[in-house]
């Protein structure tokens, strides 16, 4: 069996916007907490000090974490369906579809943090990873004798 390499691309398109965000992240971050005069403390409780910052700069971080939170069943899903072989359209439609999405979910994240709009995205994003999982199990099934 073969890799598909083609379904490696939204793989690494969604860390280079991982990247992107956290790019983002410090961007806004570091002149904040500088403009704040906020001395760090690796004492105070998690998330205390960074309280203190505005919304629109924390916006960034906790995006940056939610790339790090959902999106590593999508990882997961389209390296293994790599590893399978599987080089369908769908699998691709529906690997680029997740990556969009959440590359859409970030920038209304980070922009003006729209909380029913982003779970109306969160909610679409997940579709595309259900038809991946299917996908993967169908040919699991196929291929290892099980069906």
């Amino acid at each position: 069996m073969t890799i598909s390499v083609q379904l490696l691309g939204p793989v690494l398109a969604l860390i280079a916007w991982s990247m992107v965000m956290w790019v983002w992240m410090y961007a806004t971050r570091l002149p904040a907490v500088r403009a704040a005069r906020i001395k760090l403390d690796p004492n105070a409780p998690r998330g205390e000090q960074m309280a203190l910052l505005p919304a629109h700069v924390r916006w960034k971080a906790d995006n940056y974490n939610h790339l790090l939170e959902q999106p590593t069943l999508f990882y997961a899903l389209v390296l293994t369906l790599a590893l399978m072989g599987v080089d369908t359209a769908a699998s691709f439609y529906f690997a680029w579809t997740y990556v969009l999405l959440r590359v859409v979910h970030s920038l209304i994240q980070v922009l003006i943090n729209k909380i029913e709009l982003r779970f109306v995205l969160f909610v679409l994003s997940n579709i595309p990873l259900f038809g991946l999982l299917y996908i993967g199990i169908a040919e699991f099934l196929t291929t290892s004798g099980a069906a």
